[in-house]
């Protein structure tokens, strides 16, 4: 049995927004709330990261049209205990997934670790 940290992205939609700083936060902030109501505080939200087609560089993983963002959330979760990488992508899909309710979630990176090594979550 191992520990794993596995980082997931959903796609979280915003209306009624016209600043796309605006969005992030009110993204964030719901997303943080839903999973606290589910005394989930042990999962990292945070704004993802896209890169630019032309240079490459990272950017705020946000879009708005008609008052209404898309905002890409990168989710992280500690997994312990699972029998392999899949088995801990199914565990954090459906805690997540259960307090996210209708959130397209998917996983986009599992790192495993050992018991002493720390983690920047």
């Amino acid at each position: 049995m191992s520990n794993y940290l596995v980082a997931m992205e959903a796609a979280w939609l915003v209306r009624d927004v016209g600043e796309i700083d605006d969005a992030i936060g009110v993204a964030v902030s719901e997303a943080g709330k839903r999973l606290n109501e589910e005394s989930m505080d042990y999962v990292e939200v945070e704004v993802g990261a896209t890169g630019c087609p032309a240079c490459g560089e990272p950017f705020d993983s946000a879009f708005i049209a008609a008052d209404t963002a898309l905002v890409g959330l990168l989710l992280e979760m500690k997994v312990f205990n699972a029998d392999s990488t899949e088995h801990a992508q199914r565990i954090a899909k459906s805690e997540v997934g259960g307090a996210l309710r209708d959130v397209p979630l998917s996983v986009v990176e599992t790192i495993e670790y050992e018991d002493d090594e720390e983690l920047e979550s």
